[in-house]
């Protein structure tokens, strides 16, 4: 769903899909003596720690009072909120004075349905804090959570800035499972070729070349967004993070080339399976081709003798019939011999 036309800038208007019942605000407060995690209800007031990070977790968009309500205690521009929850937005990162607003789209692979599923995420950060905006509540930032609470790495001693790369740098390892998944997928397509093609395996070729053409509109923008992020001179992005932010951004130009690089993969594949299909009709009409070669002399000497003509040579052989029946498969021993010497059998 598209949002509706002739709206004035800054107009809060859910434009996605409905994919959890109620959403769910969580907030993580850390520094490096400690960690909490706490759910919070909708309408409760949600107070910045000056002494701690403080992370805010909106999983579930749909419903706007909420949203317009984070944005109001948070002091988010409008426009962060309405493309927060327009969920077509492309991969981007934008400064809005002290504060930076990045979009990124999570990526998953379904195995069971060969489908890519795709959640935009939101990221709006500052001094002190940082909201993300899920589309549902699927555990996404998982592996970050857990971080937080073994205390593991350096995340704990490090501002919101760091956060938000981490955030971005788990997204973006998805996107490395996800091209696997292209890759496994591909090799399967390429055995059915080789096996037995059917419409179903052209199908399938197609379906993944949507799909793959949907990554790289993921992929392209989010190359871009984190360019920007690694040379961000925004207050609240410290230098030390635009070193892991610099990394970050060569794995999104790896994913990149991968990218283009299966996407080519696709298309020889696509090649492939129309050059095996041409190949089988070839060999079906060359198979066809001999059996019509071998009988065009038996049907000419069927044809002669079934003339109905009183004074026909040989018309009274005792016995023609058994002379005709072994000259007609001498021919056709001798027509077989000839195509394998040229190996067309």
């Amino acid at each position: 769903m598209r949002k509706r036309p002739g709206l004035p800038p800054g107009t809060l208007e859910f434009t996605g899909e409905r994919k959890t019942e109620h959403p769910v605000l969580m907030r993580i407060r850390y520094n490096q003596q400690g960690f909490e995690a706490k759910k919070f209800p909708a309408g409760d007031s949600l107070a910045v720690d000056n002494s701690h990070v403080n992370w805010f977790d909106v999983m579930g968009l749909h419903d706007v009072p909420l949203i317009e309500r984070i944005g109001e205690q948070f002091n988010i521009h409008p426009l962060v909120l309405e493309d927060v929850l327009n969920t077509q937005q492309r991969p981007k990162f934008e400064e809005y004075g002290d504060e930076v607003f990045i979009v990124v789209q999570a990526l998953t692979y379904d195995n069971i349905h060969h489908e890519l599923n795709s959640e935009q995420i939101g990221i709006f950060f500052g001094k002190n804090f940082l909201v993300s905006f899920q589309e549902n509540t699927d555990d996404t930032f998982k592996s970050v959570r857990d971080r937080l609470e073994a205390g593991s790495g350096r995340i704990r001693t490090r501002r919101p800035d760091y956060l938000a790369y981490s955030l971005i740098d788990s997204i973006v390892d998805n996107y490395f499972e996800v091209l696997d998944r292209f890759e496994e997928r591909m090799e399967e397509l390429e055995l059915q070729i080789a096996d037995k093609p059917s419409r179903l395996t052209k199908e399938n070729i197609h379906s993944l070349k949507f799909q793959m053409l949907a990554l790289r509109k993921s992929v392209m923008p989010l190359r871009e967004a984190v360019g920007k992020f690694s040379r961000s001179e925004c207050p609240v992005v410290d230098e030390s993070t635009g070193l892991f932010v610099r990394d970050l951004y060569d794995h999104v130009l790896r994913i990149g080339d991968l990218t283009e690089t299966y996407r080519d993969m696709l298309n020889g594949l696509q090649e492939l399976y129309h050059s095996e299909l041409g190949l089988r009709t070839n060999n079906v009409m060359q198979i066809l081709t001999i059996i019509t070669t071998i009988f065009v002399p038996l049907t000419f000497l069927v044809g002669v003798y079934g003339m109905n003509f009183d004074n026909m040579p040989e018309l009274h052989w005792h016995y023609g019939y058994f002379y005709l029946w072994g000259f007609m498969l001498a021919i056709s021993i001798a027509l077989i011999f000839y195509f394998q010497r040229k190996k067309w059998l």
